[in-house]
């Protein structure tokens, strides 16, 4: 350990000015225990003095004569210095940083959007509104993990559906390398702060989960961010009536969002409704004051271009410049419904719409609502297929029969209202909008036990003749259904038949001509891959015993 009689001139000392080293240049003692030195900084030109106590040499060190640069310190320390050095300064000799240290191979419009489009905007308030399959994700993933390597970002919060949160979270790391947490309900109690946004700097939430809770809004409020990325933005809507605004719940969170971030980022395939003052509505989620005002045709119709970026996939290309995806070619094929069909589909049409009037007429707001939800989910259904219809009226009918006896067992009169029905759940509007971003089990719970249970019957005797109505549905279902005049299977039967066995090929497959065109020949091959999409589980059932026999 150094001495302050140690401190002579010539002498050189680390630890007196800063890390490095300097030179005595003159001691002046001042008492017994302390010392003006002047020293000389020799690599910056600098002289300079300060005052040293005896306690204050412990701190000092003295180098020894000889070569100045000794290479004898720890080299493991050393090339740690340096490379966190090198990691830090990365970006300015490789400007696509992100791409070459992600498990991914983007395409040409994916690096556009990142590196021309989003990198040069600061701070960013973006519209990111590429067609389906265009891999938004990745550009987002990408846009995030550029940032993080530029230390620009140590904050980012993914908002999305709650169908597609654990999607996200496990693209960003498999993808990035990026270890993002999930906004659960047990975090949220758990939080020792009691705040779990500012626990987590990387966080992803769901949109209906904070639309719904404002005690986690009020959490989000206090917090700040550098980057925000909304998932499925086009839910976060607003309609425009007359001189009002309606702002919904997902609208708010989207508002929100815009306060506490530097960077914003919102990504839809859908970003227009076909109402321009909607989609102002929306842009102003972007830029408040740019978009405020009350909606004029022909005045607030602006150039997004600087904001939005959407590409069809028509326009998406390899490196190579070919298309990424095939030609699309989309027809619809008309098609005529049999006696039985016809009369069944104008009979539940019938049925639905009598029922969507009584359920207007109903002075609960929520449970008319719920009805007419029900009704056109089964108008769906008896589009889809007569099984998926005639499944549909026979639970419905069986649920009903079942609140009829147990209200005669209560021996209720006739015009008694039903106190069963409060039990049954009550969807307001935004509720049955939240319910398509629901998990898949979530989602076909709530619909069947709505289907099958929502009615707008309120007393026993109403019921009894709903009831009635259901039977007779049933039976012309059911005939339709035994007499195999499917006409919708019939079309599908020969198109499989053109496509995998040895039915003669013709020029109109599926037996239609199409309106925009004529439709393509199909060539028939035993590799041949065919895709069917339908809603309804009892349709998917009923396909797959038809198709397997």
């Amino acid at each position: 350990m150094p001495r302050l009689e140690d401190l002579q001139p010539g002498t050189r000392v680390r630890g007196l000015a800063g890390i490095g080293q300097v030179r005595v240049i003159h001691v002046a003692p001042q008492g017994a225990d302390a010392l003006v030195v002047t020293y000389k900084d020799d690599e910056a030109g600098r002289t300079d003095d300060t005052i040293l106590f005896r306690a204050d040499v412990e701190r000092l060190e003295i180098v020894p004569d000889g070569a100045r640069w000794t290479f004898d310190a720890d080299s493991a320390q050393f090339v740690l210095a340096s490379e966190a050095r090198r990691m830090q300064l990365a970006h300015l000799f490789d400007p696509y940083l992100a791409v070459n240290t992600s498990n991914v191979d983007p395409l040409p419009h994916q690096i556009e959007a990142v590196y021309f489009k989003f990198l040069p905007r600061q701070q960013l308030r973006y519209v990111l509104a590429d067609d389906p399959g265009a891999g938004k994700t990745i550009m987002a993933g990408l846009f995030c993990k550029e940032l993080m390597l530029r230390g620009d970002v140590q904050r980012c919060l993914v908002i999305a559906p709650g169908s597609l949160v654990e999607q996200w979270q496990e693209e960003l790391w498999q993808k990035f390398q990026m270890r993002f947490a999930l906004l659960t309900r047990d975090q949220v109690e758990g939080s020792l702060t009691g705040n779990p946004f500012a626990e987590n700097p990387l966080l992803i939430a769901r949109l209906d989960h904070l639309a719904r809770n404002e005690v986690l809004q009020a959490r989000l409020r206090a917090t700040d961010w550098d980057l925000i990325i909304i998932d499925e933005a086009h839910k976060l809507s607003a309609q425009r009536y007359g001189s009002e605004v309606k702002r919904t719940k997902r609208y708010e969170v989207g508002l929100l969002a815009g306060e506490v971030t530097r960077h914003l980022l919102l990504m839809t395939a859908t970003p227009h409704n076909g109402k321009e003052e909607d989609f102002q509505l929306f842009m102003a989620l972007l830029d408040g004051d740019r978009f405020e005002g009350r909606f004029r045709d022909g005045v607030h119709v602006a150039d997004v271009s600087d904001l939005m970026r959407r590409m069809v996939k028509e326009n998406l290309l390899k490196f190579d410049g070919t298309p990424l995806f095939p030609e699309r070619i989309a027809y619809t094929v008309p098609y005529k419904l049999s006696d039985a069909e016809a009369g069944l589909y104008k009979a539940v049409t019938d049925y639905v719409r009598e029922e969507f009037n009584r359920a207007e007429a109903l002075q609960n707001e929520k449970r008319s609502g719920t009805v007419g939800f029900a009704l056109t989910i089964l108008q769906r259904r008896l589009a889809s297929s007569p099984e998926a219809i005639f499944q549909s009226l026979r639970r419905r009918r069986e649920r009903l029969e079942k609140r009829l006896r147990a209200e005669e067992l209560l021996q209720r009169g006739a015009q008694v209202v039903f106190a069963v029905a409060d039990s049954l759940p009550a969807l307001s509007e935004e509720e049955i909008e939240e319910l398509e971003d629901a998990p898949g089990a979530e989602q076909d719970e709530v619909t069947e036990e709505v289907v099958d249970q929502a009615t707008a019957a309120s007393t026993i005797a109403e019921l009894k003749l709903e009831i009635v109505t259901l039977v007779r549905l049933e039976g012309l279902a059911a005939g339709v259904r035994r007499s195999g005049q499917d006409t919708k299977w019939r079309e599908l039967s020969s198109l499989l038949s053109q496509l995998f066995g040895s039915a003669p090929i013709t020029d109109a497959p599926l037996g239609a001509a199409a309106a925009d065109g004529p439709i393509p020949r199909p060539v028939p091959s035993p590799t041949q891959k065919l895709v069917l999409f339908t809603e309804h589980r009892d349709t998917l059932n009923y396909l797959e015993g038809r198709i397997t026999t």
